[in-house]
């Protein structure tokens, strides 16, 4: 992994991060997107930002954002991938689990990603199929069987259609313990082996790219619901386990 780039994701991550805790808990006025989600001046900011240091530093480079047009790029295998709050529910309720996520895509394939908390300073990276928090290395549970998962899942309603809640709902009843919030935070508490397994649905790119090299790096996997890798066109549904193994068994079980 080139050194600068790791350097680069961080002096992103830090103005985010600025960013974020100057709106954080303030009065801010929530808007409604056209497909109903909500944006505020936070999520409009942090990527005007991003997007103009990336610019600077790397002019060819493609971006994928959640808040404006997507940058293309024909001279250059690198793209961006930004959501900059990712919760902005729990972020416009003043909950510090929403975070901002940063990931840099290398010939369609996630390389490099953060996600940051910057109100509790929690920052995971992965690169290299390594994983850390605060520097210091992460790495998945080692629960093995069903009957002893922690499921975690952001909404139930992000299960949209039927056959996604009764899934949903199938996969539930067959673990310990299910809980709800945490939209990407969740991912790096998966990785830091706090949760073992998360399935959502109604997700886009810029939701997850970030979170593949995070929970293949602590020893995860995350694929879609029928064990396919998350590209640019995955259907929004998203499962991440903390090994192989477990993988597995929910996938059989999803698909049974």
């Amino acid at each position: 992994m080139e050194k600068e780039f790791i350097e680069f994701v961080n002096y992103l991550a830090d103005e985010a991060k600025k960013i974020s805790q100057k709106y954080f808990r303030n009065s801010i006025i929530i808007n409604s997107k056209e497909n109903s989600t909500p944006v505020t001046i936070a999520d409009m900011e942090i990527e005007s930002r991003l997007r103009e240091l990336i610019a600077i530093n790397y002019p060819t480079h493609a971006i994928i954002g959640e808040e404006f047009e997507n940058k293309s790029s024909l001279n250059s295998e690198y793209c961006w991938v930004l959501d900059p709050i990712d919760g902005t529910v729990a972020f416009s309720t003043g909950k510090p689990t929403f975070t901002n996520l940063i990931a840099l895509i290398k010939n369609d394939k996630p390389i490099l990603s953060v996600i940051s908390q910057p109100i509790s300073n929690e920052r995971f990276i992965a690169y290299d199929f390594t994983a850390s928090l605060n520097n210091t290395p992460i790495k998945t549970s080692d629960t093995r069987l069903l009957k002893d998962v922690r499921l975690n899942a952001t909404t139930p309603y992000m299960f949209v259609t039927e056959h996604e809640k009764n899934t949903f709902d199938t996969v539930r009843k067959s673990v310990k313990l299910t809980s709800f919030s945490g939209d990407a935070y969740a991912y790096g508490l998966l990785a830091a082996g706090y949760i073992d397994v998360i399935m959502e649905a109604d997700l886009q790119y810029y939701d997850v790219a970030a979170l593949i090299p995070l929970i293949e790096g602590s020893g995860g996997v995350i694929t879609d619901w029928q064990g396919m890798p998350l590209t640019r066109s995955f259907n929004g549904q998203c499962l991440a386990s903390a090994n192989e193994e477990l993988h597995e068994q929910i996938l059989k079980l999803i698909n049974s």
